[in-house]
């Protein structure tokens, strides 16, 4: 095979790893927004750090991995990272963790009431 096509396969993996890598790192927002309650302006204020360090992370992939040219499978290939680790891990972990806290929630309430008797 040509070598230029290994060079565009592993550019693709790299968006694939990008696309998990940020979604993780937005899973862990998330779960701090879940355990300790935000007012609107610190969740404004959340996402846009994450979306400037999400923006700089993906123009640090395409021009480190091809010169700054912008293909199209290198963004396709980020988009299914993220998507993937979106169906098979988020959405599990973040029902687990909803559950977890309300349980916790529950605990509290019942405790609250034995002390207060």
């Amino acid at each position: 095979m040509n070598q230029q096509i290994f060079v565009e396969l592993r550019l693709s993996g790299a968006g694939f790893v990008t696309g998990l890598w940020l979604m993780a790192v937005y899973d862990v927002l998330r779960v701090l927004r879940i355990f300790v309650p935000h007012c609107p302006a610190a969740v404004g204020a959340e996402d846009v750090c994450y979306w400037i360090y999400a923006g700089l992370t993906a123009f640090s992939l395409v021009y480190r991995g091809n010169d700054g040219t912008v293909r199209a499978y290198i963004i396709a290939a980020a988009a299914a990272g993220m998507a993937i680790y979106d169906r098979l891990l988020s959405r599990r972990l973040l029902k687990l963790l909803q559950k977890l806290k309300k349980s916790v929630r529950i605990k509290r309430k019942k405790r609250k009431k034995l002390v207060d008797k």
